[in-house]
C-alpha cells in the first residue's frame, strides 16, 4: 500500500512538474496594428499568419487599435508583443511626453525594425477648393483619433505652418474610414491622415468622388525637422490625381518590449524579412521594408533578438 501510494504521488508530482513546461512552450504573439482601413492592419494580418505558420507552438492574434500612441502604451503594459508605430510617437513615448499621451517614459520598449515611411495625406472634397494649407482655414477637417500618431502629425504640420486648430472651421477626431464616409456625405470637407501611399480609404474615395490632395511645402516640413522629411505623393497614386503633390513623410517602426524572449524577437525579425514578397501581397507598402534601412536612426534600443538577426546578416559587426 505504501509503495502504491508513493508511486501515485510521484507520478502526480511528475505530471504537475510538466505542466509549467507545457504552458511555457506556447508562445502568444499579439500584433497591435491600427484601423482596418489603413496599412498597419493588413500588414499585421500578414505577419500574424507568417508567425503562426513558422514559430513552433505560437498562437497569434491581430488587434485593431487607434494605432501608434495606443499601441505603444499597450506594449509598455505587456498587452502586446509587436506593434506598428510612427517614429515621432516612439520618440515621445521613450521620453515620456505627457501632452502626446505618454504620462511617463516607456523605457521598456525595444525596436525590431524601421520599416516603411508614412506620408501625411491631406484629402479634401474638390468642392472645398483647397489646394494649400492656407486654403484649409475655415474648413471642417478630421485629424485622426485624439492623441493618435496621426493627430500628433497634424499638430506638427499646422504648428510649422504657423496655423492651429483655431484657424479651422471645425475639427473632427475620426479615423480613416469614418472620415471618408463623412466626405462622401458632404458632412466633412477634408481629412489629414498619416499612412502608406495607396491607402485603401483614399483609393475608394477617389474612385467615386472628386478629391484634391492638399500640398505641404518642403519648407514647412524642414521647419519641423527629423524625423519628418520632405516627400512626394506621385501623380497617379489616386484616381484623378494628375500631378505630384509635395508632402511630409515620417518613418514607421515595428516595436516590441524587453520581456519578449530573444528567440521570439529573433524569429519575428527574420521571418518578416524572409517573407517580404508575401507581405507585399498584403499591401504594396511592404516593398519599402528592407534590412539595409531597418536600423537607421532608431530612437530606441534594438531588442537583443533583432540585434542577433542583424549581426547574422552582417549589418552589425
Amino acid at each position: 500500500m505504501f509503495r502504491r501510494t508513493t508511486l501515485s504521488a510521484a507520478l502526480a508530482a511528475a505530471a504537475l512538474s510538466l505542466q509549467p513546461q507545457a504552458a511555457a512552450a506556447q508562445e502568444f504573439i499579439n500584433v497591435l496594428t491600427g484601423g482596418t482601413s489603413g496599412v498597419y492592419y493588413p500588414l499585421g494580418v500578414g505577419l500574424s499568419e507568417i508567425y503562426a505558420e513558422n514559430i513552433e507552438g505560437s498562437r497569434t492574434q491581430v488587434q485593431a487599435t487607434k494605432a501608434s500612441v495606443e499601441n505603444l502604451n499597450l506594449l509598455a503594459q505587456r498587452k502586446g508583443e509587436l506593434a506598428f508605430a510612427l517614429g515621432d510617437s516612439v520618440t515621445m513615448a521613450w521620453e515620456g511626453n505627457e501632452e502626446a499621451g505618454f504620462p511617463r517614459p516607456l523605457t521598456n520598449l525595444r525596436a525590431i525594425a524601421a520599416i516603411y515611411p508614412n506620408y501625411i495625406q491631406i484629402v479634401a472634397d474638390a468642392s472645398a477648393d483647397a489646394a494649400t494649407l492656407e486654403d484649409l482655414k475655415g474648413k471642417t477637417l478630421s485629424v485622426g483619433a485624439p492623441a493618435s500618431g496621426t493627430e500628433l502629425n497634424a499638430r506638427a504640420i499646422f504648428g510649422a505652418a504657423e496655423m492651429s486648430y483655431d484657424d479651422l472651421g471645425k475639427v473632427e477626431y475620426l479615423p480613416y474610414a469614418e472620415s471618408a464616409e463623412l466626405i462622401k456625405n458632404r458632412q466633412l470637407q477634408a481629412t489629414l491622415q498619416s499612412s502608406g501611399l495607396g491607402v485603401a480609404f483614399i483609393k475608394d474615395l477617389s474612385a467615386t468622388h472628386d478629391i484634391t490632395l492638399v500640398g505641404i511645402p518642403s519648407e514647412v516640413v524642414e521647419k519641423i525637422g527629423a524625423p519628418y522629411v520632405p516627400a512626394v505623393i506621385p501623380a497617379g497614386t489616386y484616381s484623378g490625381q494628375d500631378q505630384d503633390v509635395p508632402t511630409a513623410a515620417v518613418g514607421n517602426l515595428l516595436v516590441t518590449h524587453e520581456d519578449v524572449s530573444e528567440e521570439t524577437a529573433y524569429q519575428m525579425t527574420k521571418l518578416m524579412f524572409d517573407n517580404i514578397e508575401r507581405l507585399k501581397s498584403a499591401h504594396a507598402a511592404a516593398a519599402n521594408i528592407k534590412p539595409e534601412t531597418a536600423i537607421e536612426a532608431l530612437p530606441i534600443p534594438l531588442h537583443p533578438g533583432a540585434e542577433k538577426y542583424y549581426r547574422e546578416i552582417g549589418l552589425i559587426q
